[in-house]
């Protein structure tokens, strides 16, 4: 005889309530297995630690490596010692002290334009799908026109045009980052407008501002939580790359300017791998732990694919 689970989470409840105490160890029991067996999700435990320790490393860098990371340490392209963990630069400076401290503004211009990303694409993606008519036509055309456009000229154009900065980048990062998100989140809003509980929402009298936030956004966790893992992993990289393309400010130490510094010292001519590839290292684990979380997250709330690996 097969049994629905949502019926014995029923019947147990009723059991609980007429106080029974077996009912009563069963219920303390599923809920003392069900938050470890979510904490022994290899992907969330591999993304957190990996995410955690880069934070604190950003936050306590003056404590992790003193110093002013620009100064002259020792003699150019040293090799790693004890001395230098991770050697010195081609200008002399240690890379250790360097990418402790670039590890700081690499996050916080990834997060704040993954961040902004994100915002900008909720904002033109609901909105157009919710109201429809004339403002879908203007937010799609819009949407379109960013879509069609090369997203990497367009990026360039704009770090080259401003003055370098983290503003600058955050911005040119937003600008051409959020068209897709938006473009599918508009779809998606479309077909949650039509729901039975939006309706009854509208003929209730609540606002349009508390159905999108309330009604619409929440059933979205998914794609919301995709969107803003995948727009930071994009800020970080683009960041990184654009800084190697001298694009960035220079004169500021993060992850791509080691890179550019690296690129203009000839360290790959003259083998000194040490004053790249940590660089590189922190990028791709960054990377592959917000994809990871992201998948992780997908499987949280996504209820297909929560009911397969339940």
């Amino acid at each position: 005889m097969n049994t629905n689970p949502s019926d014995l989470n029923v019947r147990g409840d009723l059991a609980l309530r007429l106080g029974d105490p077996g009912a009563e160890a069963a219920t303390r029991r599923r809920s003392r297995i069900r938050v470890p067996r979510l904490l022994r999700r290899p992907k969330i435990a591999f993304s957190a630690s990996v995410l955690t320790f880069f934070i604190l490393v950003a936050i306590f860098a003056p404590v992790i490596a003193p110093g002013d990371p620009l100064e002259f340490a020792a003699l150019p392209h040293l090799k790693p010692s004890a001395e230098h963990i991770l050697g010195t630069t081609g200008q002399g400076q240690d890379v250790f002290r360097q990418l402790v401290h670039g590890t700081r503004r690499s996050l916080m211009v990834g997060a704040a334009a993954g961040l902004a990303t994100t915002l900008l694409a909720i904002l033109i993606g609901v909105t157009a799908g919710y109201y429809g008519g004339r403002v879908d036509e203007v937010l799609s055309l819009f949407t379109n026109v960013f879509l069609i456009i090369p997203g990497l000229p367009l990026l360039v154009a704009l770090a080259a045009f401003f003055p370098p900065g983290e503003l600058t980048m955050i911005l040119a990062l937003s600008v051409t980052g959020w068209a897709w998100t938006a473009r599918v989140l508009r779809a998606q809003t479309l077909t949650i407008k039509s729901r039975d509980y939006i309706q009854a929402a509208l003929v209730s009298g609540e606002s349009p501002l508390y159905i999108m936030l309330v009604e619409i956004l929440p059933n979205m966790a998914s794609m919301v939580s995709g969107a803003l893992f995948g727009a930071i992993t994009y800020g970080i990289g683009a960041q990184a790359g654009l800084e190697f393309l001298g694009l960035g400010n220079i004169s500021a130490v993060s992850w791509g300017t080691i890179l550019y510094w690296a690129g203009n010292n000839a360290g790959l001519l003259t083998g000194a791998w040490w004053t790249f590839v940590p660089a590189g290292v922190c990028i791709a684990l960054v990377a592959a732990s917000l994809s990871m979380l992201n998948y992780a997250m997908d499987e949280i709330t996504n209820p297909r694919l929560r009911g397969q690996n339940e």
